[in-house]
């Protein structure tokens, strides 16, 4: 028992979990005791919720977003509009106001080849106006010139990154969202030692929060003792802060600036399938090599720059000097919660709006507002096979239980749904046509699309687009497809509930 109790207080988490309650306490023990005790105090608390709820009802937000925050003020009225006005989105919050993300427009002139948007647009039309929307939002052009490998496991990923880092003679970047110790991340780190030994940079970059359960306190200044760079983003305060909400999901490695790893593979052994956890791991990734893994580097510098608050010098050092033979366009590109934009979800609503043939999605968690319901609507009901696999085995059973909730009305629609039956599916990836393609770091869900910081590369024709397609279809064939039975079988007591939490989805 003793060993259970210290084993809690010892895990950042837990603490962190009761001191933000503890401050929720405070504050609405506060607001109780002063309304109570002063008619005006209770008058000003009801005018404040009243004045979000049309503030809310006004404001250019996401629908689903409003809805679920105008629920909770009219459920707690004293203090609902408090908590909007101090946390949500509003000139109020904070957060938003001491961490804008404004990266400088990237530079891109060392680069041994030049952007390839124009060319893009000329041998692909039909893609362009994506193209350019990408580049338009981020600054991120499309590239030619540039081979592509995908890895539909996160054991061959492992592998090849493993070769690439043992190969580097400059410079090594690595972003990732979580990292644990174990046989991945303990074979790269041996890796990035012996680099760093003889003479390459490396840096790391990791999000705070999502490493708070598998680093040891204190880890980044190991890393540092062995001469890596590192960077803790975002770091966990236990306060409620919307800012906490904004995490690093992203996924990059860079090597040499020639060499670029991306995809939904963190640096931990499930991810690998080494330790199994939610029966077999899914997982996907992708390598660039060439002019397109200028675009991965500028972003990991604009990232790194970002947390640190430290201008990036020389940044044409870091570019890509090799071209290789690629037979499509790659676009690697960002999105951010602080710019208003939601890039990510974009590039797939415009995937799906021009899908002729099919669309086929993978993600392990599916939380959708009312623009991608009617999109996937749209297009199945245009007659285009639009097919979703999430998981069998889920990670969240809440959040599961939201993904579920859709099922139904995608069905109704035409949309064919599949859970991967041997277990967890952590693949991001958007395929359609033959022709274009997405692998990346997003989840179709409201934290990914709005509130995390995501990464992701198209690819605009080439046969990497149709090796996913394949990959895609396959797993399918390890899948049970979600048909009218199943749904008459799922209790009704299960599907309210579903129903109920996915009014909050927005805010999971």
């Amino acid at each position: 028992m003793r060993k259970k109790i210290g084993a809690l207080l010892g895990d950042r988490r837990f603490v962190g979990a009761v001191l933000m309650a503890l401050e929720v306490v405070l504050m609405l023990g506060l607001l109780v005791f002063l309304s109570d005790r002063s008619a005006w105090v209770y008058r000003g608390c009801i005018a404040v919720s009243i004045i979000m709820v049309i503030w809310l009802v006004r404001k250019y937000d996401n629908p689903a977003y409003k809805i679920a925050w105008v629920i909770i003020i009219l459920i707690f009225p004293l203090c609902g509009g408090l908590l909007y006005l101090i946390w949500g989105n509003t000139p109020f919050n904070s957060g938003r106001r001491k961490h804008p993300f404004s990266p400088g427009k990237p530079d891109f002139s060392a680069s041994c080849e030049p952007p390839a948007t124009d060319r893009l647009a000329a041998s692909m039309p039909r893609y362009a106006r994506g193209s350019d929307y990408i580049r338009n939002i981020s600054d991120m052009p499309a590239w030619g010139d540039t081979a592509t490998c995908y890895y539909p496991l996160g054991e061959q990923q492992f592998a090849a990154m493993c070769e690439a880092i043992a190969s580097a003679q400059k410079f090594i970047f690595l972003e990732y969202f979580i990292i644990e110790e174990g046989k991945m991340w303990n074979t790269i780190l041996s890796l990035l030692v012996d680099r760093v030994q003889h003479g390459v940079e490396v840096r790391l970059l990791f999000d705070d929060a999502g490493c708070l359960k598998t680093l040891p306190r204190g880890y980044d200044d190991y890393l540092r003792s062995q001469g890596i760079r590192v960077v803790r983003f975002n770091k966990f305060i236990p306060t409620l802060n919307t800012y906490m909400n904004h995490r690093d999901h992203r996924k990059i490695c860079v090597v040499d600036g020639n060499i670029g790893f991306m995809g939904g593979i963190n640096l931990a052994d499930e991810y690998i399938n080494h330790v199994v956890r939610f029966g077999h791991w899914k997982d996907t990734g992708l390598r660039l090599n060439g002019p397109g893994v200028s675009g991965m580097t500028m972003m990991f510098l604009q990232m790194w720059e970002y947390a640190t608050r430290k201008p990036e010098q020389d940044v044409g050092r870091y570019m890509a000097t090799e071209v290789r033979s690629g037979d499509g366009y790659v676009q690697p590109f960002y999105d951010s919660p602080m710019d208003g934009n939601n890039v990510g979800e974009a590039a797939y609503m415009q995937i799906i709006n021009r899908a002729r043939r099919y669309v086929y999605i993978t993600t392990p968690y599916l939380a959708l507002d009312n623009e991608m319901i009617t999109a996937l609507t749209i297009a199945a009901q245009s007659g285009v096979d639009v097919r979703i696999i999430t998981p069998g085995i889920p990670d969240k059973k809440l959040v599961f239980m939201v993904t579920r909730s859709y099922y139904q009305q995608l069905m109704r629609a035409g949309v064919r749904i599949y859970e991967y039956r041997p277990g967890f599916i952590h693949a991001k990836m958007i395929v359609s046509d033959d022709e274009v393609g997405i692998v990346g770091t997003m989840n179709m869900d409201f934290r990914s699309f709005f509130l995390h910081f995501e990464c992701g590369t198209v690819l605009y024709g080439g046969s990497t687009v149709r090796d996913i397609r394949e990959d895609i279809q396959q797993t399918m064939g390890m899948s049970r497809e979600i048909d009218a039975e199943w749904l008459r079988r799922t209790p009704w007591i299960a599907s309210i509930l579903a129903s109920m939490l996915r009014l909050f989805a927005p805010l999971l």
